[in-house]
């Protein structure tokens, strides 16, 4: 059985060094040479740019032509699909919510490429379907983005987001009758809306994009709108803009009892100002600043009478709750509701009249319920190191859901008494194999300064530490986002392969609080690459895998990452995937929202240290000609209006040109997809494939 098991392992290599060196398209160079504060740096394939480009299509088309033949000569594919869309197909829930007379709650039979919105008017009621996106496209590419409800619950406004777009369109629909109303709001791009009463919304919206580039063409001078039912967008009362500050969002939030609305701006993806007006007060025409911006992370928590509750880090880097008085706003003015804690306080959410305050204790989850005065009433229990989320409902009511999960503990959901404190389990997932079988261990790899860095590693129990599994290394890093225990029947997959799951929580991230988030951005962006090269020798050095046997992934910022390990320690990985990155270090703030990054990575055209520290770095920029890459799987897809598909496009002609080695390059295209958000089923499905496929068959594994 050994010697057959070992001949088989010899064949899997002998066809990956047959098969891996299929010609590459050819991608044409152009003399282009920019100046950076007297640095030249060339941009040969900057025609790939151009989405429009008849060439860029043909190119696009072969590059996928390619990368289809290679999959296509798998010999387990068609397996992996088959286990995946097994394991995929069992029924899952959302939290349930309550917005009037009914209990609103996501179902996903299975496969469905999009789940559905159901409700009931009892808990013990039989569900009847609200809304169906899967009626809105034959494909399933058009997906639910965001819905919320009218005060009492009477009408609800939806967006829909089509092939992945981050562009989106709004329709109203009369909750009591489950039809659409008249009204249709477009040009709505990382927007909110706020109901006042029933009678209307308010909204952001950018200017009406030009069709033809809309996928890649910055997005400026967003404003918020007031819409009345009944009426055309064209009517819509423009609310607040900032005429002079063209690079700024906006998002409107109404407090439950519709005393305050607030306007929150940002000049990016950090740092903010909070406008606040009070709508009771007839007085008041304008907007007052409540909190000037933009250097701290200030969000609006609810009302305490005429004060209001904020969650800031303001003097306090793991975050407090202040009480502030919009009459008399100045920071001296404050009262502390919740000091600042060892951990890092994440998010303050509402319900039954009470505050949830969600703090992070190395990543994994800890909730406390407070008064609106401070007073702590309880600490919520969870069944072990995980996350939970969905702690909010309205103030009339006592009673809320929230999810708890894990990697080995599928999404499962509470029901919580707010005021005995009793949760009892709600809803399981039923997935398709033993979850038992497979165990968590968090561990602490020490990065290159010093710093300690939480690695979670998953496996079967019983797996022999001599060096030789496969495993899979993942990371994010950056935008003060947390990267905490999730449930992935994606993941299952390749433990139940074998494989060693390793989720890292990078420096860039909030798992710390602020000073977490800072000492991974900007000029110290290289930590988050450091950290993650540590864990990847950690992971050698104490026998769970070896150089050829370890995988890298990450998607978006983590693909930035992935692209940046990759070019500074190639020896380290036999098998990369970077998804959705942001590969040009130098030009990202030039398409749609990328200049809202620069405040997290610098801006190369307006720093001559920026330009310094990103050259240092940029993906694009350091693949260098006669190096063995890993075996590379580029991701992007036609539809990513975030970060815009130009990125992957060079990134790749660029390491396919450089690469010395048997290990192939390779570029997936996805079309009528986007960044991920709404992304259907059965793409989330082929897309697994491919990448399992490819992950397993370069590093030597047998499907089982």
């Amino acid at each position: 059985m050994e010697k057959k098991r070992l001949v088989l392992a010899a064949m899997v290599m002998m066809t990956i060094q047959t098969f891996a060196q299929a010609p590459y398209p050819t991608t044409r160079k152009i003399d282009q040479t920019d100046n950076y504060f007297g640095t030249k740096v060339s941009d040969p394939y900057r025609w790939l740019e151009d989405d429009n480009s008849g060439e860029t299509e043909d190119w696009v088309k072969k590059q996928n032509d390619v990368t289809n033949a290679y999959l296509a000569k798998i010999p387990f594919r068609a397996d992996v699909k088959k286990r995946l869309e097994e394991l995929w197909n069992y029924p899952k829930y959302g939290s349930p919510f309550r917005k009037g007379k009914y209990y609103y709650y996501y179902k996903n039979d299975g496969l469905q490429n999009q789940s559905v919105l159901y409700r009931q008017n009892a808990i013990d009621a039989e569900p009847e379907v609200f809304l169906d996106p899967n009626k809105l496209s034959e494909d399933g590419t058009a997906a639910l983005a965001d819905i919320e409800f009218s005060q009492n619950g009477k009408y609800a406004v939806y967006s829909i987001a089509q092939s992945g777009s981050d562009w989106q369109i709004a329709y109203v629909i009369n909750a009591e009758t489950k039809q659409l109303v008249s009204d249709k709001i477009d040009y709505i791009k990382f927007g909110s809306f706020s109901w006042r009463g029933d009678e209307g919304f308010y909204y952001s919206r950018y200017p009406k994009p030009d069709e033809k580039n809309k996928m890649v063409q910055k997005n400026e001078y967003q404003k918020i709108y007031y819409h009345k039912l009944g009426t055309p967008q064209d009517s819509d009362v423009l609310i607040w803009e900032d005429p002079a500050h063209s690079l700024r969002y906006c998002r409107s939030q109404i407090t439950e009892d519709q005393r305050f609305l607030f306007v929150k701006v940002t000049e990016g993806t950090s740092g903010g100002e909070v406008l606040c007006k009070d709508l009771k007060d007839a007085k008041q025409k304008n907007f007052k600043v409540l909190v000037p911006g933009f250097t701290s992370e200030p969000t609006i928590i609810d009302n305490d009478g005429d004060k209001v509750l904020l969650r800031t880090n303001d003097g306090a880097p793991n975050f407090k709750v202040v009480l502030v008085d919009p009459k008399n706003p100045a920071k001296e003015n404050w009262k502390e509701i919740i000091p600042e804690q060892k951990d890092a306080l994440q998010a303050v959410t509402v319900g039954g009249g009470f505050l949830f305050a969600s703090y992070l204790k190395d990543a994994s989850t800890k909730v406390f319920q407070y008064t609106y005065e401070g007073k702590l009433v309880r600490e919520i229990a969870f069944p072990g190191i995980g996350f939970a989320s969905g702690f909010a409902t309205d103030r009339q009511y006592k009673e809320l859901f929230y999810t708890y999960t894990s990697f080995t503990y599928p999404p499962t959901i509470f029901h919580y008494d707010v005021s005995s404190g009793k949760a009892t389990v709600f809803r399981k997932s039923a997935v398709k194999f033993n979850v038992d079988d497979y165990e968590t261990k968090q561990v602490f790899v020490t990065s290159k300064d010093g710093a300690k860095v939480p690695m979670f590693l998953t496996y079967k129990k019983g797996i022999k530490l001599d060096g030789n599994n496969p495993a899979l290394l993942y990371g994010y890093g950056g935008f003060n986002i947390a990267i905490t225990p999730s449930f992935s029947i994606s993941n299952m997959f390749f433990l139940e392969q074998g494989g060693i799951y390793a989720q890292v929580s990078l420096r860039g991230g909030n798992e710390y609080g602020e000073s977490w988030h800072k000492s991974g951005m900007l000029l110290n962006k290289q930590n988050v690459f450091n950290d993650m090269i540590a864990s990847a020798e950690w992971l050698i050095a104490n026998k769970y895998s070896n150089k050829n046997k370890l995988a890298v992934r990450g998607g978006s910022n983590g693909g930035l990452l992935v692209g940046a390990v990759m070019t500074q320690r190639p020896d380290l990985f036999k098998v990369a995937i970077p998804q959705v990155g942001v590969m040009d270090m130098l030009r990202f703030q030039r398409f749609t929202v990328g200049w809202g990054w620069a405040v997290e990575y610098g801006n190369a055209e307006k720093s001559e240290a920026d330009f310094k520290n990103l050259y240092s770095f940029s993906p694009l920029h350091n693949l260098k000609k006669g190096t063995c890459y890993p075996a590379t799987l580029v991701t992007t897809a036609d539809h990513d209006d975030r970060v815009v598909p130009a990125h992957s496009f060079k990134f790749a002609a660029t390491l396919q040109e450089c690469q010395s080695c048997g290990n192939p390059t390779l570029i997936r295209i996805d079309s009528k997809a986007g960044h991920g958000a709404g992304k259907p089923t059965s793409k989330q499905i082929d897309e697994a494939t491919d990448i399992w496929s490819f992950v397993m068959y370069n590093l030597g594994m047998e499907f089982r």
